[in-house]
């Protein structure tokens, strides 16, 4: 899948009467589907030559134009600027010429900044190392075994400062994707400073593209946002210390005619939990580059002479099948090398939370008469969220007091969870690690242990500070108390959250050089102590939040399995959330309940009915108190966990199909999940607002095999898929927020 060409390159030079020649060295990354490829010049600079759709093995070093003389420095050197301010480089830097966005900057004992790059060798590894650095537990990326990838690492080298980056590329055998990152290596004797440290670059033969991206804010993340490039820069990024509500840490360019199911898409994807920059510049030729990374904003990384650093990983697919086959495959993807462990294909238990139930109001008799009503109707698991710790009965208290609050449960954890048990049903918690409360025992005996900078007052929101996870005293002083508690009862379920955002950053542990890195050391800290979850409880089922869907990213996949999706649980308001987290999370990622109504977000009543086949198109559960719901919803509940189990295979590990868009005018949204094999589908429709005198609406299914018959009991009809892909289906309901599902099984 990789390997190496050269190649000679013939051209006159301006004022010279030879033909002169330069020999370059070209690196290709092919499988079936795509080609990656970069060029490096005989000055070592690596240049980016293509990224698309498989071609032909030719040499494809034209596409260069370095036969222009004018820009060929080494044979020209007077207009060495034009080169360096024109040429599509592949790891750009900062101060040699190159005035569009760089991947790297750093600034040496003088203050000095230039750093200049150049190729010094390759090599070729089977499968996907995991991504290191020395003093670092853990940095989440994709994995692949030897038969299913290979990586290339290609050397550079700034010889004037003697630092080393490696680029690291592996592109996976059997799907249309490349991961990205890059380590850098003090081999010099003096200390820098990296102040910009990308994870990729990807330079564009021209600006003709839209940008997609995926915004929103608390309540309504995730909305699928698309702008054509024009010249000057476009950028998400986040400078929260999450990668956030507002920007996912995603981003795609896109053909003009690019929709759900044609067109070329190029995404990118950063398996990173705190401040990214993912940004395309369109430069004065017309062309354009895309960066991606940890954002330099408030960004420093001291780096003494033999230390490293690693970049965190940008995933990239390539689709000429639209937003369908891009989202297809990272939802492959991220199921096969990304989610780990004991839960990875497992179906999840159907839970019921008791947050929207009681909020801080419960005792253990109120969880015991809600686990008892739900262990009846089929719910598998009792969690209990927010007020179970310290002396909680509010917001403004007890975060970092994590031991059990008698008052409210008499006798600690191991009676309620024993009596759950009982009942056949699991027990899960609810705890926000990160977080430290002004009234706590933690504060009062630790308060420099919470962010801060030492003399400058400190922003409180829901009266709770941020602890200081770059401190391994910090770490290891929570990890203790959570161990203590997963050790006193059967707990078998933890809801992680975090509510908030850094503010006023500065650890009273780390040195002055080294405050600007406390960005980057919160979130490795914070992934050391999930992967130690992880590893000691393995059998525990981690569901990430962050005030919802605050912090829903790759990397969080890689130690939970699962991420609450959106505070907003209203039936119609998840649509949109979902439709957009689909673009390029799975199904089984996406943590989906049935709430009560009114809602408590939006105030809005939708059917109990269309509640439950939202919640499926998810990892399904209940959000209300299953003891007071009426009793018309309530005997719906069997039946919608029956669904449950009947499809879960299908959506938790099939092929999602978009076919209905909540954010156009439409009024409805539709999807599919279609097992692999094509032998069975599942059609969700919702339809937003009825709208009178009109008639049914067609649906034209997706997915399956044009040539098999599907028997769909719904509808009693057998249809061939052809006719089901291109005939369709008429489906008419009834109301606003109705809601119908369709199953489709082909006949043997």
């Amino acid at each position: 899948m990789i390997r190496e060409q050269q190649t000679t390159i013939g051209f006159h030079v301006w004022g010279a009467e030879k033909l002169s020649e330069e020999t370059v060295k070209v690196l290709r990354l092919d499988n079936d589907g795509i080609t990656y490829a970069m060029a490096v010049t005989e000055e070592g600079f690596l240049l980016h030559v293509y990224y698309g759709k498989r071609c032909g093995d030719d040499d494809l070093t034209y596409l260069l134009h370095l036969d222009e003389g004018t820009y060929t420095p080494q044979h020209h050197n007077r207009e060495r600027l034009n080169f360096m301010d024109s040429r599509p480089f592949e790891y750009p830097c900062h101060g040699i010429g190159d005035f569009r966005e760089p991947c790297f900057m750093v600034m040496d004992e003088e203050g000095m900044s230039a750093c200049d790059l150049r190729y010094r060798g390759h090599r070729i590894v089977s499968g996907k190392p995991v991504l290191k650095q020395k003093g670092v537990r853990c940095i989440p990326a994709t994995t692949a075994s030897e038969g299913e990838a290979e990586t290339l690492i290609v050397t550079m080298e700034d010889a004037h400062e003697g630092l080393v980056v490696e680029l690291s590329y592996s592109i996976f055998r059997d799907s249309n994707v490349i991961t990205r990152s890059a380590k850098v290596i003090n081999k010099g004797y003096r200390e820098v400073h990296v102040n910009r440290v990308l994870s990729a670059c990807v330079e564009f033969p021209s600006s003709d593209y839209d940008m997609i991206t995926l915004n929103g804010a608390w309540a309504r993340e995730r909305a699928v946002c698309r702008a054509a490039l024009h010249g000057g820069k476009q950028s998400v990024d986040s400078i929260r210390g999450v990668s956030s509500a507002q920007h996912n840490p995603f981003a795609a360019l896109c053909s003009k005619d690019a929709d759900e199911d044609r067109g070329e898409v190029w995404a990118f994807h950063f398996v990173y939990s705190g401040n990214f920059l993912a940004e395309t510049e369109v430069a004065q030729d017309g062309k354009a580059r895309f960066v991606m990374g940890i954002n330099p904003y408030d960004f420093s990384w001291l780096l003494k002479p033999e230390e490293e650093f690693t970049t965190p990983e940008v995933v990239m697919v390539y689709s000429e099948e639209g937003f369908g086959g891009m989202s297809r495959t990272f939802h492959d993807l991220y199921r096969g090398h990304l989610i780990r462990g004991y839960w990875k294909d497992r179906e999840r238990p159907v839970l019921i939370n008791n947050w929207e139930a009681t909020y801080f109001r419960f005792d253990q008799d109120k969880l015991y008469a809600i686990a008892e009503q739900a262990s009846k109707l089929g719910i598998e698991m009792l969690v209990v969220d927010d007020g179970w710790f310290g002396h909680r009965d509010f917001d403004n208290s007890s975060l970092g007091d994590w031991y059990v609050y008698e008052e409210k449960l008499k006798g600690g954890l191991k009676p309620l969870v024993d009596r759950v048990n009982a009942l056949g049903m699991k027990f899960g918690l609810w705890f926000e690690p990160e977080m430290v409360s002004d009234d706590s025992e933690l504060f009062r005996t630790h308060p420099e242990w919470a962010i801060q900078i030492i003399g400058r007052n400190m922003t409180q929101q829901r009266a709770q500070y941020v602890l200081d996870y770059s401190n391994p005293e910090v770490r290891e002083y929570v990890y203790g108390m959570i161990r203590k508690i997963l050790d006193s009862a059967n707990v078998e379920y933890i809801k992680w959250d975090m509510n908030r955002n850094l503010t006023e950053v500065g650890s009273t542990a780390l040195p002055g050089k080294r405050q600007r890195e406390l960005w980057h050391r919160y979130v490795l800290g914070v992934y050391e102590v999930m992967d130690r979850l992880t590893t000691d409880y393995p059998k525990l089922l981690l569901e990430n939040c962050s005030s919802g869907g605050g912090r829903f990213d790759p990397a969080m996949l890689y130690f939970s399995p699962q991420i609450w999706t959106s505070d907003d649980t209203d039936g119609i308001a998840r649509l949109q959330i979902q439709y957009g987290t689909s673009y390029c999370y799975p199904a089984s990622a996406m943590g989906a309940h049935v709430s009560d109504c009114p809602n408590h977000v939006l105030g809005r009543t939708v059917p109990f009915d269309t509640r439950g086949n939202v919640a499926l198109a998810g990892t399904f559960g209940y959000e209300l108190d299953v003891t007071r719901i009426p009793e018309e919803d309530r005997a719906k509940i069997p039946g919608q966990i029956e669904k449950f189990h009947r499809f879960n295979g299908l959506v938790r590990d099939g092929d999602r199909y978009r076919i209905g868009n909540p954010f156009g005018t439409e009024q409805y949204d539709a999807w599919m999940h279609v097992s692999k094999d094509k032998n069975e589908a599942v059609l969700t429709f919702v339809q937003i607002m009825a709208q009178p005198n009109r008639p049914k609406r067609n649906i034209k299914l997706k997915g399956l095999c044009p040539d098999k018959k599907y028997q769909c009991e719904e509808l009693g009809m057998t249809l061939s898929g052809r006719t089901l892909m291109t005939c369709g289906i008429d489906i008419g309901l009834h109301g606003d927020y109705a809601s119908a599902t369709y199953y489709f099984k082909a006949e043997e």
